[in-house]
């Protein structure tokens, strides 16, 4: 019966990371960087929230688009940074990976051409293929160092009016590639031109490290589009807030398109469940508390990994713009197999260092490694580094 299943569904590659982390996982002694969150617990300002709720028995459906007052929260916390945003433009999700499929049902037709700006997380370039979207890809390039940068024409060209849908992650996970300005006024402006919608994920946005002060968040598309602009931004509250695992994001949309995706939020998961709604009003109470020091450490942990990795002679990686993630290419010394499914394997099995595959992003990064240097313990990230650089020696 296999058969009965759409066969593009049946062509999604297999999650590699996942593959190397099953390999790892329950294996002593292995140090695990391939997913991509941090290793520290959710603040307890944001359990004792959850627990309360529970408590005072919210545990039925809420509305479709969120709580109110969450909806309201979050826009507060956008126009903070951004153009002001009203409530009316805000859909909460369950899970940033559920707004960004959310997205692209709302927007993407069987046989439309989206483009895709690559490496990114797997999920971006699958979602608009489960679609049955024609999907056509322009890669970032490394320049000698081992920073991955934009082709602005390149991309300018690939987007036409047949494009339907044009997808970009700033800060870039994995490279930590970021988009400046007045490449996205280009693409905006462009894209306006063409008719094509974009769909920006920025969930890394507060995780930048090159703006002019610690709290400076990345360059957003939201700084400089008109609310009627054909834009739809993806944000979640998993790696600003530690909340991987309360699955909860939300979409900034244009004007009048809320109440499409609220049908849309129905038919997926109906509604975000109220007790992870409370946690994230605590969250977002408390921002001023919260994020601060957690960007800090990532800062010392990016720092940490960095200059450790500089020891390696030979080895191309520069420090991520943003993000949480160190992007690395190892000696040619060491083999660069076509498949750096095979080389992460290795790294698992015979160094007990566990990085997710560069292959699992583009087949143009099949060489490289993702390392995600979010650890409560920075030592843990000098311990991996000293794991390569022996297992570097035996090769």
């Amino acid at each position: 019966m296999k058969s009965a299943l759409r066969q593009a569904i049946q062509d999604l590659p297999v999650s590699s990371i996942r593959e190397i982390a099953n390999a790892g996982m329950g294996q002593p002694g292995v140090l695990a960087f391939w997913f991509g969150e941090s290793d520290q617990t959710t603040p307890e300002v944001v359990v004792e929230a959850a627990r309360k709720s529970l408590a005072d028995g919210e545990t039925f459906y809420a509305h479709n688009l969120g709580l109110p007052a969450l909806r309201e929260a979050i826009a507060t916390y956008t126009s903070e940074r951004h153009r002001p945003v009203g409530m009316d433009r805000i859909a909460v999700t369950s899970a940033g990976v559920n707004a960004l499929m959310l997205a692209v049902q709302a927007v993407v037709s069987p046989g439309d051409e989206v483009v895709v700006v690559v490496p990114v997380w797997p999920n971006l370039v699958a979602q608009p293929r489960i679609m049955g979207a024609q999907v056509r890809t322009v890669s970032l390039r490394p320049d000698a160092a081992g920073a991955w940068r934009l082709d602005l024409n390149e991309l300018l060209s690939a987007v036409s009016a047949r494009t339907r849908l044009l997808v970009v992650n700033s800060p870039n996970n994995p490279t930590g590639w970021t988009l400046t300005r007045d490449e996205q006024a280009a693409i905006l402006a462009h894209c306006r031109q063409t008719g094509t919608v974009i769909l920006a994920d920025e969930v890394y946005e507060r995780l930048y490290y090159r703006g002019a002060t610690p709290d400076e968040a990345a360059p957003s598309f939201l700084d400089i589009a008109e609310p009627d602009d054909a834009l739809m931004v993806a944000h979640s509250f998993s790696k600003s807030f530690l909340m991987t695992g309360w699955r909860l994001g939300w979409l900034v949309l244009p004007r009048g398109w809320v109440d499409v995706v609220g049908k849309l939020i129905e038919f997926n998961t109906s509604c975000a469940s109220v007790f992870v709604q409370r946690g994230a009003l605590a969250a977002l109470a408390h921002r001023n508390e919260l994020v601060p020091p957690i960007v800090a450490h990532l800062r010392h942990c990016r720092a940490t990994l960095h200059d450790a990795l500089q020891g390696i002679e030979g080895l191309r990686t520069t420090a991520a713009d943003g993000g949480m993630y160190a992007w690395l290419q190892l000696p040619a010394a060491a083999g660069r197999p076509a498949d750096g499914r095979a080389q992460a394997l290795r790294l698992v099995a015979e160094a007990r260092l566990g990085l997710a595959p560069g292959g699992a992003f583009a087949d143009e990064s099949a060489q490289w490694l993702r390392w995600c240097f979010a650890s409560r313990d920075p030592a843990r990230l000098v311990d991996g580094v000293a794991r390569l650089k022996n297992w570097l020696a035996l090769h």
